[in-house]
């Protein structure tokens, strides 16, 4: 069943393309001002405000809250996604580290609506006693790591518009905390806006408190309206949905017509469906944050020319083919709980565990995750936060390739290519590259990571040719790497 009323119901044909596009800026922005995203977005979301806010309400459950001045989307979250850090990160574009959004936490948290500016000293001043009852974070302003994570996190405050710095420089006090400063204004609606959770977190005891729980009626008609719902949100914000990784009630809602349909005339995206799954295409390439293939620098060009290796293997009438289940994403959701729960403070102090730096080898996790594939349209896609389900057929086989051959495809490619033509970041090292090469695939739902290898999810196999779009080679080495991939990966 459907869920209840059509998208854009009362748009005019002539207005549903600047309609789909605002809903767009709302999808994939977490905030939106009248600085940001960028200048006009904000008024360009207000005009539609209220339609949107009911079919988004109606559709994924969402909530819309739009005021005058700033508008956010309150997310429903069926399960947790690792790559939501991207949206926590610094001008660098690394993500926060759990000591950033400690901070984030405590500079939210020390503003008080009495102020409506505050200078760094005074701000660094508020929020040290909160870092430093923490065992295992504090606060050193000797300390340059320390430093650097506090303007990073103004800095985040900034470009949100929570924040708006009137004068001085962030980077003078850092350099110089006895004699620089900087004065912020404070926007506290935005500041309340940034921070909603689901249900106030000094109750939470595990993170899977955050989550939406299944919604149970003796009502039929409700139970299908919210499994439409829950499939509606799987589909908007995952690359792709496969049947066999979702609850059977979602599948079903997801086969039949009308939950893909209605979300392709909210988005402007194209509905895409094959046998294992659905996905919503992008053309474009702006409805996403891991466009592919594209200008994604070298870990994204690194992936398309390890699918070509993979589609060479899987068309070798001599591989021996090695078939195992498309495992549910259940497991990964246990171990990010797990992980993600080991961070909360027993009796006020951060276990040590919780606080470790990464190990320099990256780590052996599952990454997340159609019989005859499209030969055209790119599966561009949301990666916002996700869904959880029960597997559904054990049955659903995918080829698995062992981590020696993947080891064999990347320097395969350093060979043939150079390693100069995989920038300067990754030519000495292959194996980092082909660990992020991976992992990005996997944010991707093209493969997943298993113990031993990975696992080729059907999806990947829109790219079976996508050697026919890879670009040449430059005479001095380097590959022009932008000539090739912004097209129909299946062109001749």
């Amino acid at each position: 069943m459907p869920p209840t009323g059509n998208a854009a119901a009362n748009v005019q044909l002539s207005d549903l393309g600047t309609y789909q596009h605002a809903v767009r800026l709302v999808l994939t922005n977490d905030v939106i001002t009248a600085t940001g995203p960028r200048a006009g977005a904000l008024e360009q979301v207000l005009r539609w405000a209220d339609p949107m806010s009911k079919d988004l309400r109606e559709l994924l459950g969402y909530t819309l809250i739009a005021t005058t001045r700033q508008v956010r989307l309150i997310r429903r979250l069926d399960g947790l996604d690792p790559t939501q850090t991207t949206i926590f990160a610094a001008k660098s574009g690394r993500p926060f580290d759990r000591r950033r959004l400690a901070y984030l936490c405590l500079v939210l948290a020390s503003f008080l609506r009495s102020r409506v500016e505050i200078s760094l000293a005074d701000l660094v001043r508020a929020v040290t006693p909160g870092a430093n009852a923490i065992d295992g974070l504090g606060f050193d302003p000797t300390v340059t790591a320390h430093k650097a994570a506090v303007v990073d996190v103004l800095d985040w405050l900034v470009d949100r518009g929570a924040l708006r710095l009137s004068d001085g420089s962030a980077a003078a006090w850092s350099a110089d905390t006895e004699r620089g400063d900087a004065l912020y204004d404070i926007d506290h609606d935005i500041c309340a806006a940034l921070f909603r959770p689901a249900r106030p977190v000094q109750h939470l005891t595990s993170a899977a408190g955050l989550l939406d729980a299944t919604y149970v009626s003796a009502r039929r008609g409700a139970q299908r309206e919210a499994a439409a719902q829950r499939a509606a949100r799987a589909l908007i914000e995952h690359p792709v949905v496969y049947y066999a990784q979702v609850e059977t009630e979602v599948a079903d809602a997801l086969r039949s017509q009308g939950v893909a349909e209605n979300l392709a005339r909210l988005t402007g995206l194209a509905v895409e469906r094959r046998a294992e799954g659905v996905l919503l295409a992008d053309a474009s390439g702006r409805f996403t944050d891991r466009p592919f293939p594209g200008r994604g620098g070298a870990v994204n060009r690194a992936a398309g020319l390890l699918l070509a290796k993979i589609a060479d293997v899987l068309e070798d009438p001599d591989w021996a083919p090695l078939f195992l289940p498309m495992l549910p994403p259940a497991a990964d959701q246990r171990e990010l709980l797990e992980k993600i729960d080991a961070a909360l403070p027993l009796a006020g102090v951060v276990t040590e565990l919780a606080w470790s730096a990464p190990s320099e080898d990256p780590p052996d996790e599952r990454t997340r995750g159609f019989a005859s594939p499209p030969d055209a349209e790119r599966p561009d896609g949301v990666t916002h936060p996700g869904k959880a389900g029960q597997a559904s057929p054990p049955e659903a086989l995918v080829p698995f390739i062992a981590d020696s051959a993947l080891r064999a495809m990347i320097d395969e490619l350093y060979d043939e290519l150079g390693p100069a033509s995989f920038t300067v970041t990754w030519q000495h090292d292959a194996r980092g590259l082909l660990h992020a090469a991976v992992d990005f695939l996997g944010d991707l739902r093209l493969l997943r990571r298993v113990d031993g290898g990975v696992l080729v999810l059907p999806a990947a196999a829109r790219y079976r040719n996508i050697k026919a779009a890879l670009p040449a080679r430059h005479a001095q080495g380097q590959l022009d790497l932008f000539g090739g991939f912004g097209g129909d990966p299946t062109d001749d």
